[in-house]
């Protein structure tokens, strides 16, 4: 297909906010092309620029349990890896790393597990509290897991302000080739409409180049996001983990997640949009490339250095032995040279359209 079409199907997608299915999928077919490359980059950052200027928000990410009683079959915390060095850490330990946060200048705080037991409602509304008590001008964002309506309504009138709930996919067939039996795509996307319905900020997004996924999957999951319409997008390329079923399957394509970003920026003009550590761990510049192709949030680990490698969602992940000071300060100056800067701020959704 000629370049002056499928250059025509991005102002397109720039000016109405959606394409046809088969549409999206020229798009997708077109990530070798540099051209193609180029022009959406470009069409990004413009509609990026128009609404949030050269400005990144940071997110401080808190990896605060490694335990997990689901076992999805792509991920290295899943229950039944026995060579997982499981962690927790303690209320006071999580106080400690936003506190360290908060000095750097962070003003959101992402408290991420896998679904661990141990942290029933009691502890975690007692934890939520007292960091809002003590840092009121500051978001918490939680990331842990399906739980009912009410577990999230205890949360949110606690102080919790946003949630991240990855989909994954949509589509059945291919949430079943990723998890176990005793979950459900039906429940995850209840989760979500609970969560939105509560008042929390949701986030959602999937995997680019999971096991068995299709470019039809992935347009199918554009549609849904669409259609949900989260304040925040989260995507990044599959990367396997040696101890899970999916070991031996190739890493998602870096072009493919960039320009993904891309249409989602074009589609969702004022949604919040990380460039992901996963994005940085398959390529050493993947998060400044993330940003050209219109992200515009960072999640630096707050998380204490001795246990950020025991939290191996995958192999391999970038800045496990980094402190938090040392993190911030690169990637400033690693912004700069992109022409963005960080800013303090809580970086809150703002509706635009």
């Amino acid at each position: 297909m000629s370049k002056e079409i499928i250059f025509g199907l991005i102002d397109k997608l720039c000016e109405e906010k959606n394409l046809r299915p088969e549409e999206f999928l020229v798009l997708l077919n077109s990530v070798e092309d540099n051209f193609v490359m180029d022009y959406i980059s470009r069409k990004a950052q413009e509609v990026t620029k128009k609404y949030f200027g050269n400005k990144i928000y940071i997110r401080g990410l808190i990896e605060f349990s490694n335990f997990c009683k689901n076992n999805c079959f792509y991920c290295g915390i899943r229950k039944d890896n026995l060579n997982v060095i499981r962690y927790r850490l303690s209320e006071d330990e999580i106080f400690e790393c936003c506190k360290k946060g908060y000095d750097l200048g962070f003003r959101t705080f992402v408290l991420q597990s896998g679904e661990d037991l141990f942290f029933d409602d009691k502890k975690l509304v007692k934890l939520i509290s007292r960091i809002k008590k003590n840092f009121s001008d500051c978001a918490i964002t939680l990331s842990i897991g399906e739980k009912s309506f009410d577990e999230y309504k205890k949360y949110f009138e606690a102080g919790a302000d946003r949630f991240l709930l990855r989909h994954e996919t949509i589509n059945n067939l291919h949430y079943k080739k990723l998890h176990p039996d005793d979950m459900s795509l039906k429940n995850r996307i209840k989760c979500l409409y609970d969560l939105k319905k509560i008042g929390y900020q949701v986030g959602t997004g999937f995997m680019i180049g999971s096991p068995y996924q299709s470019l039809k999957n992935i347009v199918s999951d554009l549609l849904f996001i669409k259609k949900f319409r989260p304040e925040m997008i989260g995507i990044g390329p599959f990367i396997s983990h040696k101890d899970t079923r999916f070991c031996d399957f190739k890493s998602g394509n870096l072009n493919l997640s960039l320009i993904l970003i891309a249409i989602l920026r074009l589609m969702l003009p004022d949604r919040l949009i990380p460039a992901t550590t996963a994005l940085g761990t398959i390529d050493k510049t993947g998060r400044e490339k993330g940003i050209l192709f219109g992200a515009n949030v960072l999640m630096p680990n707050l998380s204490p250095v001795c246990v950020r490698k025991k939290y191996e969602l995958y192999d391999n992940k970038i800045c496990t032995g980094e402190e938090a000071a040392e993190c911030i300060k690169c990637l400033k100056l690693r912004l700069k040279k992109i022409g963005r800067e960080i800013i303090i701020s809580r970086g809150d959704f703002k509706k635009m359209l």
